[in-house]
C-alpha cells in the first residue's frame, strides 16, 4: 500500500532521503552496519547472540543449572530421582494433551525462525548453514553413520553415569499409551534436533567466528552450552553432551552443513524416546526410577 510520503506526485523525481545531502544542523548518527556487506557490526552482533541465546537454549542452561541444584538438595540421591521428557500436560483429556504437545513443539521452532530472519536481513539464508534439502541423501547417510556411533555410546555412558548415581533416572517418555503418542515423540525429536543443530552449532559458530572467536574457544562455547542445558540429567548429561558437542561441531566445520548432524540427532532422540515408551517395564535393564 504507498503512504502518503511516498505517492506519486507531477513534477521532478523527489531524491531519495538516502542521497540527500544533510543541511546544517542535522544530527548525522552513525549506522551499524558493515560497509557493502550488509552485516551487523560486532556489538550488534554480540547483543543479537544474547539475545537469541536468551530466548532459547541459554536460557534452558540456565533452568537446567536450577534444576540440578534442586536435585542436589533433595533429600533422596540423585540416581532414585526422575526426570521426565515428553510428559503428559492434560492427563485424562487426550485431545487437550494433543494440542499442547503440538503447541509446545511448534513454539519449541520459534528460534530458528527468528535465526532464520536474522540471516535475511545479513543478505544470506539458513543455507549458508547447510539447513537445507539440497543433499538429502548424502546427509541422511552421513547423520544415520553418525547416529549409530554415538547413540551406542551415549546409551552406555548414561546406564554407567545413573548406576554410579551421577545421574537422574531419565524418562524419556511420559505420554499415556494414546494413537498420537509415537508421532509426537517423533515430531519431539525432530523439534529438538533441528532446534538444538541449527543454533548451538550453525548459528553459534557462525556468530563467534564474526565476533573474532578462535575456532578451539568457539568449539568449547558450544560444547559447554550444549552440556549446560543438559544438566538437569547429572554429570553423566552435561559431560556426554558436551563430548557429542565437539564431536558435532568438528564434523559441521568438515562438511559446511548442520542438515547431517540434524538427521543423527534427530534418529538418536527417537529411538530413545519411542524406545523407552515401547520397552519401559518391559526390560530389567532401562531404568525407570
Amino acid at each position: 500500500m504507498i503512504g502518503p510520503e511516498t505517492a506519486q506526485v507531477p513534477g521532478p523525481r523527489p531524491v531519495p532521503a538516502a542521497a540527500a545531502a544533510p543541511r546544517a544542523g542535522d544530527q548525522v548518527t552513525s549506522v551499524s552496519i558493515e560497509p557493502e556487506t550488509g552485516t551487523p557490526a560486532r556489538r550488534l552482533l554480540g547483543v543479537e547472540l544474547l539475545i537469541v541465546l536468551g530466548l532459547s537454549l541459554g536460557a534452558s542452561g540456565i533452568g537446567a543449572l536450577i534444576s540440578f541444584a534442586d536435585s542436589l538438595t533433595q533429600p533422596i540421591a540423585l540416581g532414585q530421582q526422575v526426570a521426565t521428557l515428553n510428559g503428559s500436560r492434560a492427563p485424562g483429556r487426550p485431545w487437550i494433551d494433543l494440542a499442547w504437545q503440538l503447541y509446545y513443539i511448534a513454539r519449541g521452532l520459534m528460534p530458528v525462525a527468528l535465526v532464520g530472519y536474522l540471516l535475511v536481513r545479513e543478505s544470506t539464508s539458513l543455507r549458508v548453514l547447510g539447513f537445507d534439502l539440497g543433499d538429502k541423501r548424502r546427509d541422511l547417510g552421513r547423520g544415520v553413520l553418525v547416529a549409530a556411533a554415538i547413540g551406542g555410546t551415549g546409551l552406555g555412558l548414561y546406564l554407567a553415569a545413573q548406576a554410579a548415581g551421577f545421574n537422574l533416572t531419565v524418562a524419556p517418555s511420559g505420554l499415556p499409551d494414546v494413537w498420537w503418542r509415537i508421532p509426537v515423540l517423533t515430531a519431539s525429536a525432530w523439534q529438538n534436533a533441528i532446534l538444538e543443530e541449527v543454533i548451538v552449532v550453525g548459528y553459534l559458530l557462525r556468530r563467534l567466528g564474526q565476533l573474532g572467536w578462535s575456532w578451539p574457544a568457539a568449539v568449547v562455547a558450544s560444547s559447554v552450552l550444549r552440556g549446560s542445558y543438559h544438566l538437569y540429567q547429572g554429570v553423566g548429561g552435561l559431560v556426554g553432551n558436551m563430548v557429542m558437542g565437539a564431536v558435532f561441531c568438528l564434523l559441521y566445520r568438515r562438511w559446511g552443513r548442520v542438515m547431517p548432524l540434524v538427521v543423527a540427532h534427530a534418529l538418536i532422540d527417537t529411538v530413545a524416546f519411542v524406545g523407552y515408551a515401547l520397552l519401559a517395564g518391559h526390560v530389567s535393564w532401562l531404568p525407570t526410577g
